[in-house]
């Protein structure tokens, strides 16, 4: 019960926090494959000696943001989302943009904390902000609003209102703004893929 518990907390947030440190430092993949095929694995055994199973996605590596100098073409997550797991669409041979973190031997593996999405369902903005944009606001911190009134405590934070305003977790701010730091080491939402201008790194209200 509290594996399954702490799965609900954790999946009403992932958006904020990939967007606040989409290529988190630490051993963190950040890729966007093509799912291919899926397979029920075991991976040892518990304290009990009973097996433990995994789901492994096969994968076909496009493009790596961040993760090792080999691609990576299997992901591994737990059998069902109760404990975290994560479902693929493997019929349709879907793209997605998948964030895991990397085992010590060097497996990734994704639970239903971390950000993944379809990559057609990304906007232009998030795709041109994995390589140009979020890297900018890595000290930053994403506040989540989940009812009014909401508040940030520091200039470090930014206020995140796509669940109170639209109920989604990828409503407008998600889809078109990014968190970033400013040169008075503040934090505000910029609009848009192009770099920020001077006077809005120098402050500027967003």
């Amino acid at each position: 019960k509290k594996i399954k518990k702490k799965c609900l907390i954790c999946t009403s947030a992932p958006l904020s926090r990939w967007q606040s440190r989409p290529i988190e430092r630490g051993l963190q993949a950040v890729i966007r494959a093509k799912v291919v095929g899926m397979q029920e694995v075991e991976s040892g055994n518990d304290v009990y000696g009973n097996p433990i199973k995994r789901i492994r996605f096969d994968v076909k590596q496009i493009k790596m943001f961040k993760g090792p100098t080999q691609d990576i073409d299997a992901i591994y997550t737990a059998p069902t989302s109760a404990v975290c797991g994560v479902t693929l669409d493997t019929v349709g041979k879907k793209e997605y943009l998948i964030t895991g973190k990397l085992e010590t031997d060097g497996t990734m593996h994704i639970t239903l904390c971390d950000f993944i999405e379809q990559w057609e369902a990304l906007s232009a903005m998030q795709k041109k902000s994995l390589t140009q944009r979020y890297e900018t606001g890595c000290d930053c911190r994403i506040i989540r609003c989940t009812s009014i009134p909401c508040m940030i405590n520091s200039p470090t934070e930014c206020l995140w209102t796509d669940w109170v305003i639209e109920k989604t977790v990828n409503g407008e701010q998600a889809k078109h703004f990014a968190c970033i730091k400013r040169n008075d080491d503040s934090c505000a939402w910029y609009r848009g893929s192009v770099p920020p201008r001077k006077d809005f790194l120098d402050i500027e209200d967003p």
